[in-house]
């Protein structure tokens, strides 16, 4: 039997927290290129993605259902969630201060409200979408954009849920946001162009010893009611609140 099984989510057990090993000519704080790095260390290997992992995080796979090609990740730890994905950047120039100006505008045609705030990395967006209640009445789903341009890569991240409004419940989450490391394939790429992510493999599980639970398995997009569900960046991104 396989290691992941649609349907069911990626559980990790409770081992002692671990630093990520990196190179030594590393920076201090990632995310990082996989250049910068030695090895996965504890780590799952997601493609163009290698996600830390971290005591009781769930993984959840995002997959679009018509192509079967997997879209996100979304990592989730105590009620807080962080939706994650890698694009194709310029090899000359970032992209996030662009990218930040077009979720903006989008957000506000949708009736939303954006603040531009510093944040742990730089520049980012605090976003509240407007949402319905249980009962019927009117809300705001609030949500925290985060960005970093690596070299010819560009990460993106989306904290919801607790980690929205909390520093402490983002905490945990920026953490694994600061050691993901992005692996660039060297393929001609347009700017924003989504780099492939992959379902884990068992070696990612081994490598991240036992980071992954046996059942484990990938959700299909569009399931996490928890967290507002945004299509991926990509050229001309429109954000589209599902739910």
């Amino acid at each position: 039997m396989g290691l992941f099984r649609r349907g069911a989510k990626a559980t990790t057990p409770e081992p002692e927290p671990q630093a990520p090993q990196q190179a030594s000519s590393a920076p201090a704080q990632g995310p990082f290129d996989r250049s910068d790095v030695d090895k996965p260390g504890p780590r799952v290997d997601l493609g163009a993605i290698w996600l830390p992992v971290l005591p009781g995080l769930e993984l959840r796979m995002e997959i679009e259902k018509k192509t079967q090609k997997v879209t996100g990740v979304t990592a989730a730890l105590g009620g807080s969630s962080l939706q994650l994905q890698a694009f194709a950047a310029p090899k000359s120039s970032g992209i996030w201060d662009e990218i930040r100006t077009e979720i903006a505008d989008s957000v506000a045609r949708q009736g939303g409200s954006v603040d531009d705030v510093p944040g742990v990395f730089g520049r980012e967006l605090l976003v509240h979408m407007p949402a319905t209640a249980p009962d019927g009445s009117p809300r705001t789903r609030p949500a925290r954009f985060i960005g970093f341009d690596g070299p010819r890569w560009f990460v993106r991240g989306v904290l919801a849920g607790k980690a929205a409004l909390d520093k402490e419940a983002a905490r945990p989450l920026e953490s694994v946001f600061a050691n993901v490391v992005v692996v660039r394939d060297e393929s001609p790429r347009p700017p924003r162009d989504l780099l492939t992510l992959t379902l884990p493999r068992q070696k990612s599980a081994t490598a991240a010893e036992g980071a992954v639970a046996e059942g484990a398995s990938a959700a299909p997009a569009g399931t996490r009611p928890d967290a507002p569900d945004f299509n991926p960046l990509r050229r001309g991104p429109e954000i589209t609140q599902i739910g």
